[in-house]
């Protein structure tokens, strides 16, 4: 199928994406992306969320819009000056809490706390440190990851780690795992 699919944008999404050009930041995740992370947002009501790797914020728009008023999302990013645009856009969501930090050293303060959603689109939580994130996951929780099929900004040696994430993630009894070669190459894993 050729065809694009036309779905309803979040609110904030088309203010995000031109702040986004503008700014140089070509991390973003797309829309195909979104939209799944918009709709599996939607299965956790009333859930404790967590985005690790907020970027400009343009992910973080679509999971507000699968939340209902009850649940809350954590999004965090260590880059300021992107993290602003998102504070600008999104930060009047009651729901939502955006913090400036370091990966590591938030998931090793706050590995008591537990997510029902895990949405790891950095190094923290996906590369390093994915025990650590994976204990934080709630039975029957998400954990959602993006970017497993190669990508034109992958450095070199990058395919290396992502089939060393697959390889760890299919070596574990404790989730149940999808594979989808659909968009950037996405996974949905559950807790068993």
């Amino acid at each position: 199928m050729t065809e694009e699919i036309n779905q309803p944008l979040p609110k904030a999404y088309t203010e995000i994406d031109a702040l986004t050009k503008s700014s140089g930041f070509t991390m973003a995740s797309d829309v195909q992306t979104c939209s799944l992370l918009r709709t599996l947002a939607a299965t956790k009501p009333s859930g404790k969320l967590l985005e690790l790797g907020t970027g400009t914020g343009l992910s973080t728009s679509w999971i507000l819009d699968g939340m209902n008023n009850d649940a809350s999302l954590i999004s965090i990013d260590n880059d300021p000056t992107f993290l602003e645009i998102a504070r600008a856009t999104l930060g009047s969501d009651s729901r939502l809490q955006l913090l400036q930090t370091e990966g590591d050293e938030w998931i090793t303060a706050n590995a008591d706390q537990r997510f029902d959603y895990i949405f790891a689109d950095t190094w923290h939580g996906k590369y390093l440190l994915l025990d650590e994130i994976l204990s934080m996951l709630n039975k029957g929780g998400l954990y959602i990851i993006d970017d497993m099929l190669p990508q034109p900004n992958w450095p070199e040696g990058h395919d290396e780690k992502a089939r060393g994430l697959m390889a760890a993630l299919d070596k574990r009894n404790d989730l149940l795992l999808t594979k989808m070669i659909w968009a950037t190459g996405i996974v949905v894993a559950v807790k068993k």
